[in-house]
């Protein structure tokens, strides 16, 4: 443990990660960056090969630093799991979706966990940082490792460290977003205390993987149900003829006890729509019905189908049926200024367009095309000339890259679910 210590002071620890997606491209990315040798692992072979040519494809990633990286050596990426031989830490950073019953998806982790026990050697920090249910760690990584022939806390350091990225965000990245470190005991939690501050600046540790795991959940449930609360509010004053965005402005001039939180046409993401189901699903088996969780879930995810019905009734309010009509949605990004259309709400509004007979499209700067009913759909370019074509435009992701006051001003009829056209007065938009 001493001597692995050491090594990390050094930055002669050899690093893993698994998982070079959102999460552990930026983490391998971190590290490298402060002087240790990453070896990235990850099951898709053209992830692999554009790392190792220094090809960047996540966004929130700097592509001349990965660039730079990759030719110096410090970050190279591998579909072998077997590299797991060479190393001293792991980052576990696999995808942790929802199955199509509701139920957390986990074959991801199994998957990875088993392709790696082999291969494991000791001393060895390993971490799990997959969103996942309370005591998932403990259940699922330690007796495995433990059938090996490691001994927890002696031999093989292992914790839990949830990840906390924010696609987009300008200001809080994986350097500088305090980090949540767990261990199975108190020597796992400084050794992953360890390895996380020596990128980090600053590491939260708490008392157990569990809490570590619930307070991820806690994180994501609790913005859950106040988007949940919101989305029912824009609802409420639609009833009461109310502007939902000024009554939710006139609140957050209250210096205390209150925080904004704003509607929107539904979630998306690989975190606020599916993590607060994980800890719902695991309170299911303890008999325990998590009753704000689910009601959230139930109103969040209503939202698309209440945005179309939204555009179908603006559109026959002018006397235009839905079936027919020419629709674009501006941004099919889950929020504002990124590229990433997982779970994404976008998806579910088109579907519910076409399926009601409109003829859609869709204009987003950040995605150039998406996969619908397995045919490739590709951005259309905003000119006048088509905005003056569309029976209606609907903003869904409020890209800042978008001139909205061209929208208004060429458009015959927009529905707009992010407030993008706030301070326009104009008869023609119809707010969520």
């Amino acid at each position: 443990m001493k001597q692995l210590k050491e090594l990390l002071q050094q930055r002669r620890a050899r690093v893993g990660v698994v998982g070079l997606g959102y999460v552990g491209l930026p983490l391998a990315v971190e590290f490298a960056k402060a002087g240790f040798r990453v070896t990235g692992i990850d099951v898709d072979a053209r992830k692999v090969a554009k790392l190792n040519r220094g090809e960047n494809y996540i966004q929130d990633v700097d592509s001349g630093v990965l660039r730079q990286l990759a030719q110096e050596g410090r970050l190279r990426a591998t579909d072998d799991f077997s590299a797991a031989r060479e190393l001293d830490t792991l980052s576990i950073c696999v995808p942790t979706p929802l199955s199509k019953t509701g139920d957390p998806d986990i074959s991801f982790m199994l998957h990875a966990r088993d392709a790696l026990l082999p291969h494991l050697r000791p001393p060895l920090i390993f971490v799990l940082e997959s969103t996942t249910y309370p005591g998932s760690t403990d259940e699922l990584i330690v007796p495995k490792l433990e059938e090996r022939g490691f001994t927890v806390g002696q031999d093989v350091f292992v914790a839990f460290s949830p990840e906390r990225v924010d696609p987009g965000n300008p200001v809080y990245h994986t350097h500088n977003t305090p980090k949540v470190v767990g261990g199975v005991t108190a020597q796992c939690r400084n050794m992953a205390c360890a390895l996380y501050g020596t990128i980090i600046e600053k590491v939260v540790p708490v008392s157990s993987c569990t809490a570590a795991e619930m307070a991820k959940l806690l994180e994501n449930t609790f913005r859950s149900i106040n988007i949940g609360l919101v989305n029912e509010l824009a609802i409420m004053c639609k009833y009461l003829q109310v502007d939902v965005w000024e009554v939710i402005n006139a609140a957050a001039t209250k210096p205390f006890g209150f925080m904004p939180f704003y509607p929107g046409p539904g979630l998306g993401g690989h975190c606020i729509p599916i993590d607060p189901l994980y800890l719902s699903w695991k309170l299911k088996t303890l008999d325990y019905k998590a009753r704000f969780i689910e009601l959230a879930d139930e109103i969040n995810s209503s939202m698309p189908e209440h945005v179309v019905t939204l555009v179908a009734d603006a559109l026959n309010a002018r006397k235009k049926s839905i079936n027919g009509s020419k629709i674009m949605l501006l941004g099919v990004a889950y929020k504002k200024n990124i590229d990433d259309v997982r779970e994404s709400p976008a998806l579910d509004i088109y579907d519910g367009l076409k399926r009601r007979g409109a003829r859609v499209t869709y204009h987003d700067p950040h995605v150039p095309a998406f996969r619908y009913e397995g045919c490739e759909v590709r951005s259309t370019r905003l000119t006048a000339r088509v905005l003056r074509a569309q029976d209606c435009v609907v903003i869904v992701a409020d890209h800042t890259a978008v001139d909205y006051r061209m929208v208004v001003r060429e458009a015959r009829l927009v529905v707009d679910t992010r407030n993008a056209t706030k301070g326009m007065r104009n008869a023609k938009i119809v707010r969520l």
